[in-house]
């Protein structure tokens, strides 16, 4: 909005009226009624006012722009939250013995397929373990010919059946000596010849950690890799217990991004009980859309719809969104190129939001996330 140039068409407005005032007759009827047309142009001019701000710088300052929705401020609780990876979303991939690593296919950012090898480890534990295999498969073969030949001679009369009971007893212990040794060197994905032990993923995904060095010695239990599923999130919120007892299985709930996108979601599970230092419980929220957008530990705000509160319905908006000109709470309704300042009458505040008693209708869409910002932009304008 250019004020110089109104406040001079207003000043050249008064001048005009001052002189036909002075000019014309006492009695004239029409002269004292132009000075107060041309005071009440700027006032006129200020209300139908816009602020035009750039879709582009929107998105780079974070503003986020949603729609003033119904229901009423005890139904609503704000909370902070972490993204965190779905079970099965997740992967961690550990040494399962000593050893140094021989060779390294992945790195970070690279995808995975389940069973792909993405280091291998040079071990003596692997070679161990390789060498009890074979060891307990040629005792089982051997207790199996002995088994064949005194169930032969038993048939034949030749010796008694203890015999072959205890060919049968020491058969049965061999087997079962090398289905052991068997999954033990198949858990630790130890190569048939003993050469090496794979690191395999057990799920499709990306890495999103590497610590797997060439030529680094590594212990059993030490971190190698971890892998991410896309897609497979979700969101913990921290509430307190009160807050606990109002929330559903079910309930309908908005993530905001730190960029300001909104992404839909609803309420998977809530925990029982709360943490010992925190007092505060744990929401679980599955989102709807938009996950791959979730970055797996994440701070974000969420917005959690309790339908355990009954109370009269009403116009809500996220406290953020209030905003104060020249004493007037004002709300930034949007428009074609930018926003306009509304003036609202605004009740009761509770959890980060407002109820709006009048001024905007369900479905104006507004500035909430980093409102203050258009604010800015209204009162640079107004000083120019």
């Amino acid at each position: 909005m250019n004020w110089p140039v109104i406040a001079g068409v207003a000043g050249v407005a008064a001048l005009i009226g001052f002189g036909a005032a002075k000019m014309a007759p006492s009695n004239a009827p029409s002269a004292p009624s132009a000075a107060p047309a041309a005071v009440t142009q700027p006032v006129a001019a200020e209300a139908a006012g816009e602020v035009k701000i750039p879709a582009e710088y929107l998105k780079a300052a974070g503003i986020t722009v949603e729609g003033v929705t119904s229901g009423d401020v005890s139904s609503e609780i704000l909370a902070p939250a972490t993204v965190a990876a779905a079970p099965g979303g997740e992967a961690v991939l550990v040494a399962r013995a000593n050893g140094t690593v021989q060779r390294v296919n992945k790195r970070v950012g690279d995808t995975v397929r389940a069973g792909e090898v993405l280091a291998v480890l040079d071990s003596l534990d692997a070679a161990s373990m390789a060498a009890e295999r074979r060891t307990a498969q040629a005792k089982l073969e051997l207790a199996r010919q002995t088994f064949a030949r005194e169930s032969s001679l038993f048939q034949q009369g030749v010796t008694p059946r203890q015999d072959m009971e205890n060919a049968k007893a020491n058969l049965d212990v061999a087997d079962a000596e090398a289905r052991r040794a068997a999954a033990v060197a198949r858990a630790a994905h130890v190569s048939d010849k003993g050469d090496g032990m794979a690191v395999v993923s057990p799920i499709s995904g990306k890495i999103a950690a590497q610590n797997a060095t060439l030529g680094a010695y590594v212990s059993p239990n030490d971190e190698l890799f971890r892998v991410n599923a896309p897609g497979a999130v979700q969101v913990e919120a921290s509430v307190t217990s009160t807050e606990a007892g109002r929330i559903q299985v079910g309930d309908e709930a908005t993530i905001v991004l730190s960029t300001g996108a909104l992404v839909p979601a609803t309420v998977r599970s809530v925990a029982p009980t709360v943490s010992g230092n925190s007092r505060a419980g744990t929401v679980v929220l599955a989102p709807k859309g938009l996950a791959a957008t979730l970055v797996i530990g994440e701070g974000v705000q969420v917005r959690l719809h309790a339908s355990g509160s009954k109370a009269a319905a009403g116009l809500l908006i996220p406290e953020e969104a209030v905003q104060t000109i020249d004493g007037r709470d004002v709300l930034f309704v949007r428009t074609d190129q930018g926003f306009r300042a509304q003036p609202v009458l605004v009740g009761t505040r509770s959890g980060g939001v407002a109820q709006i008693v009048s001024g905007v209708k369900a479905g104006d869409r507004v500035a909430t996330r980093n409102a203050f910002l258009v604010k800015a932009e209204a009162k640079k304008g107004g000083d120019e």
